[in-house]
């Protein structure tokens, strides 16, 4: 089995890497414009030959000569400052990216995934949020253009599935975190493990009352790749249902790094979504799937990361 991931330099694409050649795949092409990517995030694997790496943008084109059984399309920035930084890229690489992805795989007879999100359901009026939520999103909003690009894959994914007759699948990803995040990423969990790390204020926008269910990146690539070998093609959430408000993730930081930074609030955020839980009826009853990792032992093993990037450990 040969493999072709974009963003395969990023946070969960190189993890996505990791699981693959674990599990004995022949190769894994990675095709990534290291904007928020990076290469140590694969310097471990630089002696594998299965590993092939190729710095290009998706956006522009997606190409490899050797044959390709799965592509995973895990290409875009997806943090709220990369929305205000790479905006046109983000729309590019959801639309133009994703469309040629999808023509790799229907050229090479390839099965073919989506990496969504939560971000789809924009401002849930439910919880949790089922697969069959259509959604509440400001079309115009300052997190739209994810929030718009990741449903327009979505839509085409699907279009291509039911017209083209591709081999599809979409999941849905649930506020993952983990090693190899960005320090600059501007999610809450970087955010806040740095700014404990070196005894800064912990910024909370709003009145911490917003709720996350953070997943760690482990349990998440399993749910991956279970999904990737099911023939089950409708969209799947993956996360945990560990719900925690804002302002109780925050302590649960400070109290993991042994922290004495103090809390400050700031303006709550253009359309930050109140709630976030996943409804995981799906992927336990199509997949399998369960999540194992607690928070608290999460969190120790990103503290550890980050530390290290920060020259601490």
């Amino acid at each position: 089995m040969n493999a072709l991931i974009t963003g395969g330099a990023g946070f969960l694409g190189s993890h996505l890497v990791d699981r693959l050649l674990l599990e004995g795949w022949d190769k894994v092409f990675v095709l990534d414009n290291l904007i928020t990517g990076s290469l140590s995030n694969l310097a471990h694997l630089e002696s594998d030959p299965r590993l092939v790496f190729h710095e290009v943008d998706v956006s522009e084109s997606v190409a490899v000569e050797d044959p390709v059984d799965f592509v995973f399309h895990f290409a875009s920035p997806a943090s709220p400052d990369d929305f205000t930084r790479y905006p046109i890229e983000v729309m590019k690489v959801g639309s133009l990216g994703t469309i040629n992805a999808l023509e790799l795989a229907r050229t090479k007879g390839a099965k073919f995934m989506m990496a969504s999100t939560s971000e789809i359901y924009g401002d849930p009026l439910i919880s949790p949020q089922p697969e069959t939520l259509w959604g509440n999103v400001n079309s115009i909003g300052p997190r739209s253009v994810y929030d718009e690009a990741k449903r327009f894959s979505e839509a085409i994914t699907m279009a291509y599935r039911n017209y083209r007759g591709l081999d599809t699948r979409i999941v849905r990803f649930f506020n993952t975190y983990g090693p190899r995040m960005r320090l600059d990423d501007g999610r809450v969990v970087p955010n806040f493990i740095r700014q404990a790390l070196l005894g800064e204020p912990l910024s909370i926008y709003g009145d911490g009352s917003n709720t996350r269910s953070f997943g760690y990146y482990e349990d998440v690539i399993t749910g991956v790749y279970l999904l990737a070998t099911h023939n089950y093609q409708e969209p799947v959430n993956i996360g945990t249902e560990e719900e925690r408000t804002i302002l109780e993730f925050a302590h649960a930081v400070i109290n993991a790094s042994h922290s004495s930074s103090e809390i400050i609030y700031l303006p709550a955020a253009i359309d930050d979504p109140k709630q976030r839980r996943p409804d995981l009826t799906r992927a336990r009853k199509e997949l399998g799937y369960e999540y194992h990792v607690e928070l608290e032992e999460g969190l120790f093993k990103t503290i550890e990361f980050f530390k290290a990037k920060l020259g601490l450990a």
